[in-house]
């Protein structure tokens, strides 16, 4: 199979673009149809600049490296819970279970049963694009694409040693990413309920604006019988009293974003844990689409194994993500699998603008390896060990040991080239959108 990026530079570039066409259209063909404006807008904003281009175009991603020969993967390290759009702003802040603010990967829409690296690789690339932003050196970029990949490796080791509990917080961090978790712990629960909620005759309910819409009778008897099959699919151990669930409220929104574009969303404000208007809980019931990492999956035992998209999401985070939130749960609605999670105060995606030295650039990307390798390697009390019933963080470090560099090397050449490929597509994909090559764009 021989490199990606070697392929890629083979191809002619109106071949290449014929390439990136034709896989927007067989990934995304369906939803563009629900919502042709949806996905303009879409398309408009990944338009802007190579960076992102490249969060809109995981299902690219995986059609390229998923034919990339790759030595550091066998039956086990190619069976890993992954996030699977793993790019540098796919991190944030979020508030745990155990009630600890911790920095973590983020976003969970993509995740799947998948080759361990393709989520080292598509960080890689992406650290590749952001130092170009910066206007780092090709040398500089290397050394942050390699601190990052080290960071992911000494902190899967420290995993195989029994760090079960390790998590990035306000007590082991430093620098740029602490301001980060500074700033989202002050944020509050009554100011989201302030900024989304009004409260009419003694009582909450969502305020109505461009981006919601009331629903009539007929939906919201759909959402809440949706809502009811979601509570039996919340673990024992993390449901609370019956009040907390009591609906007050129901809105409908259009997801807008790059990786939501078009995709309905409700938002359901409930009773939390007690009748006190400021411990309201707002939780987003969001239909579930395709993981992009899953059309270049070829194992029948992982693609038949989820009821639906909303249950492979729900079931990959909490594979992914130590003391997931207790309000995660999966459901139905007209037929469409959907995911269930608060919407949170504290949940905050990273920002790049302030980190711009290069001390606090390696600084932040060692923080990031090791979120990747936490991941990997640490999941929640109640996830499902099914697909994946054995160490990953072994699996891993067999899989490396005695070849370090050598797998620092491949991360940091695949991010360095791969960068430079979506910069190529990035110029592409824009001709192509703007000349209308993209069917009813």
């Amino acid at each position: 199979m021989g490199s990606t990026t070697d392929r890629i530079a083979g191809m002619k570039p109106e071949a290449r673009a014929k390439s990136i066409v034709d896989v927007f259209v067989s990934s995304y063909g369906d939803l563009m149809k629900v919502d042709m404006d949806a996905w303009r807008g879409k398309f408009r904003k990944m338009a802007a600049t190579p960076f992102t281009f490249y969060r809109g175009s995981a299902a690219l991603f995986y059609a390229d490296v998923s034919v990339d020969d790759d030595p550091f993967l066998n039956d086990k390290t190619s069976r890993v819970w992954i996030q699977g759009d793993l790019h540098a702003q796919n991190f944030g802040t979020y508030m745990n279970g155990a009630g600890v603010l911790v920095f973590d990967v983020n976003d969970f829409d993509e995740a799947y049963v998948a080759p361990f690296s393709w989520d080292v690789k598509r960080l890689a690339a992406s650290l590749a694009l952001i130092g170009v932003e910066k206007a780092l050196s090709d040398e500089e970029i290397r050394e942050v694409i390699a601190k990052m990949a080290n960071a992911y490796l000494a902190q899967v080791e420290k995993f195989t040693h029994g760090a079960n509990d390790f998590a990035l917080t306000l007590k082991n961090t430093s620098g740029k990413l602490l301001e980060i978790m500074q700033k989202s712990r002050l944020n509050t629960r009554v100011a989201l309920l302030e900024q989304e909620t009004t409260i009419e005759n003694y009582d909450r309910k969502f305020r109505l604006n461009k981006n919601s819409r009331a629903i009539d009778d007929a939906m919201r008897a759909k959402v809440n019988a949706a809502f009811n099959q979601y509570l039996e699919t919340i673990p024992a151990g993390k449901r609370f009293d019956k009040v907390s669930y009591n609906i007050k409220d129901i809105v409908a929104r259009r997801g807008l974003g790059i990786g939501s574009a078009g995709l309905p969303i409700y938002s359901i404000l409930v009773e939390g844990p007690s009748q006190a208007l400021e411990n309201d809980i707002i939780i987003g019931m969001k239909r579930a689409q395709s993981a992009a990492p899953s059309r270049a999956i070829q194992d029948a035992r992982v693609n038949q194994f989820f009821k639906h998209d909303g249950h492979r999401t729900v079931l990959s985070q909490r594979a992914l993500q130590a003391h997931a939130d207790p309000w995660l749960g999966y459901t139905s609605l007209e037929g469409a699998g959907q995911f269930v999670t608060e919407i949170s105060p504290y949940n905050g995606d990273m920002e790049w603008d302030d980190i711009n030295a290069l001390k606090d650039i390696l600084e932040t990307v060692g923080y990031l390896g090791q979120a990747v390798a936490k991941i990997h390697c640490t999941s929640d009390v109640d996830s499902d060990n099914t697909l994946v019933p054995f160490s990953v963080e072994g699996a891993i470090s067999d899989a490396v040991k005695g070849r370090e560099e050598k797998f620092v090397k491949m991360i940091v050449d695949f991010g360095e080239q791969y960068g430079q490929t979506v910069r190529n597509d990035y110029a592409l994909f824009v001709d192509s959108f703007r000349n209308h090559r993209f069917p009813g764009l």
